[in-house]
């Protein structure tokens, strides 16, 4: 998210309450925008075709199919998104803009390849004897989305943040209606237009490189050589993303929670639609992470080491360090409350929403504990962003390290304990972790001056 607090800076310099406000929206619209549209969008999709689609079924197995396409495309693409993206950032910062769109292609060509390896052979063992519509729409969603996620995060690496929003917009605006169009073909015609609206999503980011990065050259893989990439980058990002999905995955496969759907993939009725939803309350955690990290913190973090690069005085690099920490614990402390509030919402106002869709109000207790451990999450994503500001890589991968660790046994732990524990493992994992990265973070910024300078 590097960059993002320059445009939040223009807005606020206008010091009003209107200006606070557009600033909070277009925070939380990048923060949260592509996230929370595809939520959106793939609920609708299916709460529009209950009526049209025969048997109606096939919209459970239609949204089902999405989403273990959105996880296995972002677990496999999780170690090249943070490490490339670094290494676009670090050719910028040698004035080597010629080289970037060549190894853009070559990491799509690369992700290319490998999504198809991967989902060739899936196309022909776990997905064979399924209809070879349906095999092949998942196969070239699965690609699809691969290739976005890439395209996305070099997007956001090169500042392009309202772009992105826009084209996420346009591609599931474009699903919707045609998955609508299509759904009196029951299943593959909802996986039909949820394909050509992703079709069209990777078509708009791929223009906006093209138009924004020209090059002579057409394609290069000068990031696969040694030592190009960070390995601690790209085994946080491996880590991250299973750690986001292992909960999930452990209660689709665990036979006391979950039930066939179709081919080999399973789901949870009584875990899905509750987290999912819960994850619509970090719309106002993630637009306070933007405002106050993006603007007070890093306005500190440039003094502080600009005071270090232009010979400053130890008192003033000292005195910059105590204001940066400040404003961190600030933004912290103005993420949880705004996220609390979030909660407060949810646990006012769930179980009418709940009413209002027909849920059973069994669902209840389980959206409170997802409604928090979303807001547990957008205090973690606050802190690695800090760890990233301050290339503290190591920490970093401990932290997601250990949320694959604890999210795993935590959540197999309460399966074992019953319903009553259920999205407990989840919750009390990102506590741990939450506590854990708090006072690794406190730990570091503490010796920031004998780090920066010694370690050199």
């Amino acid at each position: 998210m590097a960059g993002i607090g320059f445009e939040l800076r223009k807005i606020l310099k206008r010091d009003n309450y209107f200006a606070l406000l557009e600033a909070y929206t277009y925070a939380g619209l990048i923060g949260a925008g592509p996230w929370i549209l595809s939520i959106v969008g793939v609920q609708l999709i299916g709460f529009l075709s209950l009526t049209v689609v025969v048997p109606q079924f096939s919209v459970a197995q239609f949204q089902v199919s999405v989403t273990y396409l959105l996880a296995a495309s972002l677990i496999v693409t999780g170690p090249l998104q943070l490490a490339f993206t670094r290494y676009i950032a670090d050719r910028l910062f040698d004035k080597l803009e010629e080289q970037v769109l060549p190894n853009f292609l070559g990491a799509q060509l690369f992700t290319l390849l490998v999504a198809a390896v991967i989902g060739g052979i899936l196309f022909f063992t776990a997905f064979a004897g399924l209809d070879l519509i349906y095999r092949l729409l998942m196969f070239t969603g699965f690609v699809l989305l691969c290739l976005i996620w890439i395209a996305a995060i070099f997007l956001s690496g090169m500042k392009r943040y309202l772009a992105i929003v826009w084209l996420f917009a346009l591609g599931y605006g474009v699903t919707v209606i045609t998955a609508l169009w299509l759904r009196p073909y029951g299943l593959n015609g909802l996986l039909g237009g949820f394909v050509t609206g992703h079709y069209v999503l990777a078509c708009g980011l791929w223009f906006l490189v093209l138009r924004s990065y020209p090059s002579k050259s057409l394609l290069a893989f000068d990031f696969l050589k040694k030592d190009r990439m960070y390995r601690a980058l790209l085994w946080t990002g491996f880590f991250y993303n299973v750690a986001i999905w292992l909960d999930k995955a452990i209660f689709w496969y665990a036979p006391s929670t979950s039930q066939h759907v179709i081919g080999p993939l399973r789901a949870s009725s009584i875990y899905d639609f509750p987290i999912f939803l819960a994850y619509l309350s970090i719309i106002p955690g993630m637009a306070a992470f933007l405002v106050r990290i993006e603007t007070d913190f890093v306005e500190y973090y440039n003094k502080f080491y600009d005071a270090i690069r232009d010979g400053g005085s130890l008192d003033q690099i000292e005195s910059l360090r105590n204001e940066m920490v400040f404003t961190i614990r600030q933004g912290l402390a103005e993420i949880m409350k705004i996220q609390g509030l979030a909660v407060l919402v949810a646990f006012m106002l769930g179980d009418k929403v709940f009413k209002l869709l027909g849920i059973s109000p069994l669902y209840l207790p389980l959206l409170y504990i997802d409604v928090v451990a979303a807001g547990l999450q957008v205090a973690l994503l606050a802190i690695l962003n800090i760890f990233f500001y301050l290339d503290k890589r190591r920490e970093v991968l401990l932290v997601t390290g250990l949320f694959v660790l604890s999210n795993g046994v935590l959540t197999g732990l309460s399966i074992w304990a019953g319903p009553s524990w259920y999205g407990m493992g989840f919750a009390l994992s990102l506590l741990i972790v939450v506590v854990v990265a708090m006072g690794i973070l406190s730990a570091r910024l503490e010796k920031l001056e004998y780090e920066t300078f010694m370690l050199q």
